[in-house]
């Protein structure tokens, strides 16, 4: 197991860990990936098998950019393969969505790609560091995606900006924009309404009045400034802010990362248990091999 896991390289080893992220050397993670792969292992799958990656935050995609991109996969071919993972049906893409959507543009019934045995957690991971690294999401879909992987590993909000390298006060701004309705959070990804707008009308507290706000910058082309002077009357009431506290045991936290460290997905200890998560049969024998536990069947 060691040697598979330093197989993956430096880049995906420190992002399956609970230390901060060096983006310098994630940059490349996906070329990593490639180059360490030998040709032989590189095989061509039937795109129709393909499946997008459950935890893919980013949602929409430039139509414009993928009809160039299927343009160019007709006259040279898909050059870099994608990444995807077997599933019970088909292939689960982890890596390279654009090329397999463009690739499918273009008319091709397969695709040369990488198969490699993911974690639901580091297929989570991967998606959210591609996506941030090349800044193709949305404030919204951020947000979607940071909340799912506090959900999923049980980070706070804290961990998780020491891990992505942003501030505390930036996830929290970030989280907050899920409070506001569905039709402004879809002006924010459609970018008719700037993050910046966004985030100030996250702070009040009635829907009605956020929705006509939301009118107003569009229609009247209000500035941040101005809505921020508009929100400050009297009559405007804000949200509590909410004092988070961590309450669970902190040399609990420590033991959960370390155990994570070496299982290679989420574990939890609350209520003198030990929960560790597996996602297939495979998946369980990898983790108690990990822990040297060989059970003898009849």
């Amino acid at each position: 197991m060691e040697s598979k896991r330093k197989a993956l390289g430096k880049g995906l080893e420190q992002l399956f860990n609970s230390e901060p992220l060096n983006f310098e050397t994630l940059n490349n993670f996906e070329k990593e990936i490639v180059n360490t792969t030998k040709e032989s292992d590189i095989v061509n799958i039937k795109i129709s098998e393909i499946r997008s990656n459950p935890h893919q935050p980013r949602k929409y995609f430039d139509e414009k950019a993928l009809e160039e991109l299927a343009d160019s996969i007709k006259e040279h071919g898909v050059i870099e393969p994608i990444i995807v993972k077997k599933s019970i049906k088909g292939y689960d893409l982890v890596a390279g969505e654009r090329r397999t959507k463009a690739a499918r543009l273009a008319g091709l019934e397969t695709i040369p790609a990488i198969i490699k045995d993911f974690t639901d957690q580091q297929m989570m991971e991967i998606a959210l560091i591609e996506n941030i690294q090349r800044e193709d999401l949305s404030a919204i879909e951020e947000a979607i995606a940071y909340k799912n992987y506090i959900d999923e590993t049980g980070y706070t909000q804290e961990d998780v900006a020491k891990k992505f390298g942003k501030s505390r006060s930036y996830i929290t701004n970030l989280l907050g924009l899920l409070t506001l309705p569905t039709n402004v959070q879809n002006e924010v990804t459609n970018g008719t309404i700037s993050m910046s707008h966004a985030r100030v009308l996250s702070k009040i507290e009635d829907d009605k009045l956020i929705e006509d706000l939301a009118n107003k910058i569009i229609e009247d082309e209000i500035s941040v400034r101005e809505l921020e002077n508009l929100s400050r009357e009297e009559n405007i009431v804000k949200k509590n802010k909410i004092n988070r506290t961590n309450t669970i045991n902190p040399k609990y936290k420590i033991y959960e990362n370390v155990l994570r460290d070496l299982v290679g997905t989420k574990v939890q200890i609350s209520k003198n248990k030990v929960t560790i998560p597996f996602d297939s049969e495979k998946d369980l024998e990898r983790i108690l091999e990990i822990l040297n536990i060989d059970i003898e069947e009849d």
